[in-house]
C-alpha cells in the first residue's frame, strides 16, 4: 500500500519564565520564520492544542502547558489582482519600466494577506492593470518585481516585463552592478561629514516588523553616507543626507541609521518621533505648529545599472516628492535668521 503523508507534530513545553505571555506572542518568539498572523491563524484553524485542547490566541499562560501543533495553516494560492491605479512611469521598453513609486503603496501583497484586504492598492496590482505580460519568476504574488522598496519610502524601482531580464536584472542586484542613492532626512546632526556603516542586519527575535544590528549571526549590509546640510529649527536639528548602498537588505538604510542614533525623520518604527515639537529656546519662531511626516523621509532618488539586453549603462533620477520638499521648508523657516 502507498504510504501516506503524515502532518508534522511540533511539541512545546511552556517554562515557568514564560508565564503570563499571551499564547500567540509565545509561539511567534518560539520560531522566528512564522510571523504572529500565521500563529494566530492555526490557532483559527484549531491546529494549536494547549493540553491536548484547543485554546484562544490571547490565552494568558501558566508556565506549565504543554503545546503541540498539529499541521500547518490552510491557505488558497494568493494571486494579485489587477486595478486601475495610476503609475508614475520614468521609462519603458520592451524589457524593463522604471517607476517612481508613491510612499503609502505596498510593491506587493503579503504572505497572510486576502483578496479583500492587503491584497489592494499594491504596485503590483497597477502594473498588472497597466501592461499586458510581466516576468513570471517572482510567481503570481510578485510579477515583474526585481527588488523591493519599503511601503513608506518612495522612488524608483526597476521591473521586469520578462523572465530573461528579470534574471539578468537579479544578478546584476546579487553582484552589486546596480547602484541606488537614497536621499533622507534624519534626526540630528552626523558627527562625520561622510562615512560608511557595515553592520550586518538580522530580524529582531521579539518585535518580528523590526530589524536590528544588535544580533550576530545577520546579513552582510554596508551603507555609505554624504551629509548635504545640517540645520537647526525650532525642532531641534536635522541632517539631510545622500545615501548609497552595496546591499539591499531589509529596511537597512532605516535601521542602519537608527543605529547611529540618527533615525530617518517619521521613521517611528526606528525610534523617529511621532510629532516634531517647537522648542523652548531663542531660536523657536513664535507659534510653531506641532509638525508630523505620516511617511518616512527616504526617498530612492538614483538609480543606475546596465540595460540587460544592450549592455549600455542607463541611469535615471526622481527628485523629492511635493510632500517632502514642503515638509523641509516647513522645518527650515521655523528658524529664525
Amino acid at each position: 500500500m502507498p504510504r501516506t503523508h503524515e502532518p508534522t507534530i511540533q511539541h512545546i513545553a511552556v517554562s515557568s519564565e514564560d508565564a503570563g505571555k499571551r499564547l500567540d506572542l509565545f509561539l511567534a518568539t518560539q520560531n522566528p520564520d512564522v510571523s504572529r498572523v500565521r500563529v494566530q491563524q492555526l490557532i483559527e484553524e484549531k491546529k494549536v492544542l494547549v493540553d491536548g485542547k484547543p485554546a484562544k490566541a490571547s490565552l494568558k499562560l501558566r508556565g506549565t502547558e504543554q503545546i503541540e501543533i498539529t499541521g500547518e495553516v490552510q491557505q488558497p494560492a494568493l494571486r494579485a489582482i489587477a486595478e486601475e491605479i495610476p503609475l508614475d512611469i520614468v521609462y519603458e521598453d520592451d524589457d524593463l519600466v522604471v517607476i517612481n513609486k508613491a510612499a503609502g503603496m505596498m510593491v506587493h501583497a503579503g504572505a497572510g494577506a486576502t483578496e479583500d484586504a492587503r491584497n489592494r492598492g499594491t504596485l503590483v496590482n497597477a502594473l498588472l492593470h497597466r501592461f499586458q505580460s510581466l516576468s513570471e519568476v517572482g510567481g503570481d504574488l510578485r510579477p515583474g518585481i526585481v527588488h523591493r522598496l519599503d511601503r513608506q519610502t518612495s522612488g524608483l524601482m526597476i521591473v521586469a516585463k520578462n523572465d530573461v531580464t528579470h534574471r539578468k536584472l537579479a544578478t546584476a542586484f546579487s553582484s552589486r552592478r546596480v547602484h541606488k542613492t537614497y536621499v533622507a532626512l534624519v534626526q540630528g546632526w552626523m558627527k562625520e561629514a561622510k562615512g560608511t556603516i557595515s553592520a550586518a542586519i538580522s530580524r529582531d527575535r521579539i518585535r518580528r516588523t523590526r530589524m536590528t544590528t544588535k544580533l550576530s549571526g545577520g546579513r552582510e549590509a554596508i551603507s555609505h553616507y554624504r551629509v548635504r546640510e545640517r540645520f537647526e529649527t525650532a525642532y531641534g536639528k536635522f541632517s539631510l543626507i545622500e545615501i548609497k548602498i552595496e546591499t539591499g537588505r531589509t529596511h537597512q538604510i532605516r535601521v542602519h541609521m537608527a543605529s547611529l542614533g540618527h533615525p530617518v525623520v517619521g521613521d517611528t518604527l526606528y525610534g523617529a518621533a511621532g510629532e516634531l515639537k517647537p522648542g523652548p529656546t531663542r531660536e523657536t519662531a513664535p507659534n510653531a505648529p506641532v509638525l508630523s511626516l505620516p511617511r518616512n523621509f527616504l526617498h530612492a532618488a538614483e538609480i543606475e545599472f546596465a540595460h540587460p539586453r544592450t549592455g549600455e549603462q542607463v541611469a535615471f533620477s526622481r527628485p523629492l516628492p511635493p510632500e517632502l520638499t514642503d515638509f523641509l521648508d516647513l522645518l527650515k523657516h521655523s528658524t529664525r535668521p
